[in-house]
């Protein structure tokens, strides 16, 4: 299984991108949230996470391999997750993934049918089983803050984040209050070696506000 690509952007269009590595050149799908960043690296070297699916009827004998690409491993872990919802699948992920994983996890998460009804291909009744599949599993995913911090401690981070994210909601604050904090505290760009850091930092820029 195909898990990176990394090679030249030849070309990219609204469905997908070409990759040249060596002699080769690969088809890659995209989602539209990242056909727009690569947008700006035609003939720049790209490095993508990547799953491989079959297409096609398995009883016609028409199966075509084909790869979808994504930026970072966030975004294949929740690719993967939203196809596993009963009637989606990927080509419809595919389509329907045209704002950033954050917002529509932020969606899931706060359970808002008609926010997720706007995204391409999904309605009502698509956006409810993805709720009710996914809702649990979207605290790392709503917090993807921690993106921008460096790769060796982007991943502790986020796992951090995502616990005292479920700390503050068990003591009473709503879910998008606990993401307003948590994000305050990342921008000061401070390092924190726990979660227990992270909450006494919360709670005294509380006392510290006027």
């Amino acid at each position: 299984m195909i898990t990176r690509i990394t090679g030249n952007l030849v070309s990219i269009n609204d469905v997908c991108a070409t990759v040249r590595i060596g002699g080769f050149e690969y088809e890659v799908l995209v989602p539209d949230i990242v056909r727009r960043q690569l947008q700006s690296k035609v003939n720049e070297d790209i490095s993508l996470r990547t799953i491989e699916y079959l297409d096609g009827n398995p009883q016609q004998g028409r199966l075509i391999p084909r790869i979808v690409g994504f930026m970072n491993e966030a975004e294949k872990e929740f690719f993967d997750l939203f196809c596993s919802v009963d009637g989606v699948g990927v080509k419809k992920a595919l389509r329907a993934m045209t704002r950033p994983v954050r917002e529509i996890a932020v969606a899931i998460e706060e359970q808002d049918v008609k926010g997720l009804s706007t995204l391409p291909g999904v309605g009502p009744a698509v956006a409810e089983r993805i709720i009710a599949k996914l809702r649990r599993k979207m605290t790392k995913f709503a917090l993807m803050i921690a993106a921008s911090l460096p790769a060796a401690s982007a991943e502790s981070a986020v796992d951090f984040m995502a616990e005292a994210y479920e700390a503050l909601l068990s003591v009473g604050h709503s879910p998008q209050d606990a993401r307003t904090r948590l994000e305050t505290v990342m921008e000061s760009k401070k390092k924190f070696k726990s979660v227990e850091d992270i909450l006494a930092e919360i709670y005294q820029r509380q006392r510290t506000k006027p």
